[in-house]
């Protein structure tokens, strides 16, 4: 049974920085991509960052995160970061870690944690 533990999140002001991290206990060979999707109250979900099983250089970004996030592994492939710098109003939402096929759309047919609250407020 697949299980995803995060950590991370919290409230910081514009500009300010936050790091995550995910541990998944084993990795099902019909899964490929872990990372992080977002969804906001009244907001569809959204991919916002995630990396291949077997390739670290292959990886996804939403464009809105791009130059600002950077999603990695460690060198035992079993836990993964998101460092989010410069964040934005509009990066606050609930943030899960997910395992799925589909980069862009993790939750597709994935397995995914509860998920982390991540709140930008001056």
């Amino acid at each position: 049974q697949v299980q995803l533990v995060e950590c991370g999140g919290g409230s910081v002001q514009p500009g300010g920085s936050l790091k995550l991290s995910c541990a998944a206990s084993t990795y099902p060979d019909s899964r490929n991509y872990i990372g992080w999707f977002r969804q906001a109250p009244g907001k569809e979900r959204e991919g916002v960052a995630a990396v291949h099983r077997r390739n670290r250089n292959m990886t996804y970004y939403i464009d809105s995160v791009k130059g600002r996030f950077t999603i990695s592994r460690d060198k035992i492939w079993d836990t993964i970061y998101l460092q989010m710098n410069t964040l934005k109003p509009e990066d606050a939402a609930m943030y899960h870690c997910a395992l799925g096929n589909n980069p862009e759309r993790l939750w597709d047919y994935g397995y995914w944690a509860q998920g982390t609250q991540v709140t930008i407020s001056s």
